[in-house]
């Protein structure tokens, strides 16, 4: 990783904002923040992953992470990662736990102003973190969840289903595998991850192509090697839910930055 500071401190300058850079499955180590903050994937993908699960957060969109909340990052691609952290009160407005909003092209721009080395005065960087806030607090939360079971016997049943995304296997296939009772993993799928299985199923096949897609794949591997049984349904299912089609998301994964 390299940056003018390390994770969870301000910049040399004092300032709460940075920037930082990760070589492609770069990952940083559990920490815990004092301060909230939105992280901003620049070029590249990020992921924020938790006890609770896992959110990506694409180019178009803004991690959020709440004061005290542990967590760890992983690069999906070259990613230029731009870190913002607001007071308690700046934070007023924004999600009580992990989050991932759509961050609207005024969001970017100032997310991608405030964390250059531009010399700024306090004034200006407030108003800059004013915008972003603003923007990103009246954004809905984004469906980039996917939940970390804690049960055991549907904890034991995701990582059947992760391990191969091309076998469309179904809740009765997994009932007879596992020997749960269809009608216990549809519930467990309920209360443990707030979708029914095949919403869930979906969930991860869409993180798991934006992995593909951030390390350079292209669209038409990503679709086969996460199940789609043709790339136009792949397109379908993918673009509402990232606000992007593949193909424009894996150009804006490996897109240059500005400084």
């Amino acid at each position: 990783m390299s940056d003018s500071s390390q994770p969870g401190k301000l910049s040399e300058d004092g300032r709460p904002e940075a920037a930082f850079w990760f070589a492609h499955a770069e990952t940083v180590p559990p920490h815990v923040h004092p301060l909230g903050h939105l992280v901003h994937a620049a070029s590249g993908v990020l992921s924020l992953i938790t006890d609770d699960g896992a959110w990506i957060a694409p180019p178009n969109r803004v991690a959020w992470v709440p004061a005290g909340a542990e967590h760890r990052h992983r690069a999906h691609g070259v990613t230029d990662m731009r870190v913002v952290y607001l007071s308690e009160d700046a934070a007023v407005g924004l999600p009580s736990g992990p989050a991932v909003l759509a961050a609207s092209a005024l969001a970017r721009e100032a997310l991608l102003a405030i964390t250059t080395s531009a010399r700024r005065s306090e004034v200006a960087r407030s108003h800059l973190r004013a915008v972003i806030v603003d923007e990103v607090a009246s954004a809905p939360e984004q469906p980039l969840h996917l939940p970390e079971p804690r049960d055991a016997r549907l904890r034991r049943v995701v990582r059947r289903v992760e391990r191969d995304l091309t076998e469309p296997v179904s809740l009765a296939g997994l009932a007879a595998w596992s020997g749960v009772g269809e009608r216990t993993l549809t519930r467990l799928f309920r209360q443990e991850t707030g979708m029914g299985y095949r919403q869930w199923r979906l969930q991860l096949r869409v993180h798991r192509a934006l992995v593909l897609l951030a390390g350079g794949q292209s669209v038409t591997d990503v679709a086969a090697a996460c199940g789609w049984a043709t790339t136009s349904q792949f397109i379908d299912q993918f673009s509402p839910l990232v606000g992007m089609t593949p193909g424009a998301y894996r150009r804006a994964a490996s897109a240059v930055p500005r400084n």
